[in-house]
């Protein structure tokens, strides 16, 4: 069974990939899309975090960067419904989560 630690971990850890595909596209195109999940997803639910996320990406990109790289337990709420969803490939995705599962990836 997966500790809760270590499933924050790797959440973090693709967060920071996310982060930095987003920094290295200076349209920020996956910020833009983020803002279309999000908006999508409220249409279907109206959820607080959605409100929340709403609210967050309505910000600058270094606030909003900053958000997705947080250690704290709000960081780890907000990264359980995250609209980054779709910003990696599946590949990328599936290599994080393989580290994890097979115990390589260290701790973040």
């Amino acid at each position: 069974m997966r500790s809760q630690q270590r499933i924050d971990e790797r959440s973090r850890e693709i967060a920071r990939a996310i982060v930095a595909r987003i920094d290295s596209d200076p349209s920020r195109d996956g910020l833009e899309k983020a803002r279309g999940v999000c908006t999508r997803w409220l249409s279907m639910h109206d959820l607080p975090v959605l409100v929340e996320w709403r609210a967050i990406l309505e910000r600058a990109w270094p606030d909003i960067r900053a958000i997705l790289l947080d250690q704290s337990e709000r960081g780890a709420r907000l990264r359980q419904s995250s609209p980054f969803c779709g910003i990696l490939r599946p590949r990328e995705r599936w290599a994080i989560y393989r580290r994890f599962r097979d115990g390589d990836a260290g701790a973040a």
